[in-house]
């Protein structure tokens, strides 16, 4: 089973009942309502992913209704694209921590699919409420700030930044092109190398090979078992490494720190490295 399928792939399975098919948008949902892959239910990541109120996942039982409110059961193969593609992964890891075993990425997304000259949707399907069942929690893909502090003085554990070199180096808080905000501190954490996540992918954001992501993981981390925790500014882009070094690598242990430079640069007396 591979965590990474192709427009191929799904467009033989279109239609298939044990199939769902999410957009995950970063933004509201015009880029959905635009135009999706035929059968793609519409997500915006904030109100499906997060709790209204606290900066936090959803209780259980919210989360799964929001999940049989859109057909999806435990069994239930979904499949994810963003837009943009860290949103996707960020999606594909919110599942995986709460336990739902079949959740895999389109590559090259909705853009891909275009270029293909595939078909694109306008309705948007409606199924009907499944009985979800509890979330099985895995903590273990989740770093607190805690676990961050005790991961500085540890050199057996590996941080590794995943922003641009701008935010990096300590220039920006925010995304180059966009507006400078999201912590009121400049820097990174120390001892966090620097991995941006758009090395790991192609021009068109499919992902490289993993032969290519290996190249480059392997100068931060050279074993497969090495803890690893990976964050950025909100943890998007993080959770997009972590989805290429555990699904396309088979790394065993990285955690995605999902306050990241957000929370880290924001609180008082926390140590910062420029």
């Amino acid at each position: 089973m591979s965590a990474l399928v192709e427009t191929e792939w799904l467009a033989e399975r279109i239609f298939d009942p044990q199939i769902r098919i999410v957009e995950i948008n970063w933004d509201g949902l015009n880029d959905y309502a635009e135009g999706h892959l035929p059968g793609a239910v519409g997500w915006n990541w904030k109100s499906v992913l997060w709790d209204p109120y606290q900066r936090e996942f959803p209780a259980d039982a919210d989360f799964a209704a929001r999940l049989g409110e859109n057909g999806i059961t435990r069994n239930t193969t979904v499949v994810i694209y963003g837009a943009p593609v860290q949103f996707g992964t960020y999606a594909w890891w919110v599942l995986k921590f709460f336990g739902h075993d079949d959740v895999r990425i389109l590559n090259g997304g909705k853009e891909k699919w275009r270029r293909e000259g595939r078909e694109i949707a306008l309705d948007a399907p409606v199924f009907d409420q499944q009985d979800y069942g509890r979330p099985a929690r895995m903590p273990d893909m989740r770093a607190s700030r805690e676990d961050v502090l005790g991961a500085i003085d540890n050199p057996e554990t590996v941080i590794l930044d995943h922003r641009s070199h701008e935010e990096y180096s300590g220039q920006r808080v925010g995304l180059p092109g966009k507006a400078d905000v999201g912590a009121e501190r400049y820097g990174r954490i120390p001892r966090a190398g620097h991995l941006p996540f758009d090395a790991l992918l192609n021009e068109d954001t499919t992902f490289k090979t993993p032969a290519e992501i290996a190249d480059l993981v392997k100068p931060h981390v050279g074993d497969r078992e090495t803890p690893v925790i990976s964050y950025c500014r909100l943890a998007h882009r993080a959770t997009l490494a972590s989805f290429a070094m555990t699904e396309l690598l088979g790394f065993k242990n990285v955690r995605v720190y999902d306050g990241s430079w957000t929370e880290w640069g924001s609180m008082v007396g926390m140590p910062i490295e420029r």
